[in-house]
């Protein structure tokens, strides 16, 4: 009986240790702010942080300190693939404008958790937590993609709220996710799979591939050889499926951009 005792009395330590809540999910559904505009998920996730540190602030001045970049749907296919590397707002975008927004009241750090190492997410994001910080996760929604669901074609910035031995709860949409889901998410390199349908329809006869690259100053996307798979989709189209593997074109993006 003495064992099981203090083999309980561990367990309760750790989930103690491992639990720590901004709200609680009641306040959550009552306080969070959905997504502010296209591609604003970023500064939503501001939005948010400020709320939770009493800081109230109108969401459009967050969303100019921010400066959410759009996609440029319109534009010839070079252009819209750099459009949709850069598209919302990287970490230092969401610092930065953070503090713009707070007046300098409220500061950030970003933590780079590529390439994966050795932590215990929740334990850590509850440390943070209980010492007064709001977290932020950036996350390569391709990733961690459930069996038989369409791959997103997009990164998701989301205020975490709270953690509990195992689970991440989350705003933009109110979430619960499993730790190790959010983790893989978390531990993304950055890069992004555009839907080959996204190219297609602007891959036409007069189109410069050239230019992908060529514009482009980052020079990783000469080495994902983004030209090339660009090409790759005109022989593919004809036998594309619906399967999760038809994925489409990878990109060099800025999301987590140093």
């Amino acid at each position: 009986m003495e064992a099981m005792g203090s083999g309980s009395g561990a367990e309760a330590e750790e989930a103690q240790n491992h639990t720590a809540m901004l709200w609680s999910i009641q306040e959550a559904v009552q306080r969070q702010t959905l997504q502010i505009g296209a591609s604003a998920c970023g500064a939503t996730a501001v939005v948010d942080v400020l709320q939770a540190l009493g800081i109230t602030v109108t969401p459009e001045t967050v969303d100019h300190c921010v400066r959410t970049s759009l996609r440029r749907n319109e534009a010839p296919l070079h252009d819209y693939l750099h459009s949709r590397s850069k598209a919302g707002a990287t970490h230092l975008q969401l610092v930065s404008g953070a503090e713009q927004a707070s007046g300098g009241r409220v500061v950030g750090r970003f933590f780079g958790l590529y390439p994966r190492r050795r932590l215990k997410l929740v334990p850590w994001l509850a440390h943070w937590i209980r010492r007064g910080a709001v977290p932020i996760a950036t996350m390569n929604m391709q990733q961690a993609v459930p069996e038989g669901e369409e791959i997103p074609d997009a990164w998701h910035h989301q205020l975490i709220f709270g953690v509990a031995p195992g689970a991440v709860f989350m705003t933009n949409p109110l979430d619960v996710v499993s730790e190790e889901e959010v983790h893989e998410r978390l531990c993304s390199e950055s890069v992004l799979l555009v839907r080959r349908e996204d190219v297609l329809k602007r891959l036409t006869p007069d189109a410069h591939l050239s230019q992908i690259s060529d514009q482009h100053p980052d020079l990783r996307w000469k080495t994902l050889n983004v030209e090339g798979q660009t090409d790759d989709q005109r022989g593919r189209a004809s036998h594309e499926n619906a399967s999760r593997d038809s994925r489409g074109v990878q990109l060099w993006s800025d999301f987590l951009r140093s």
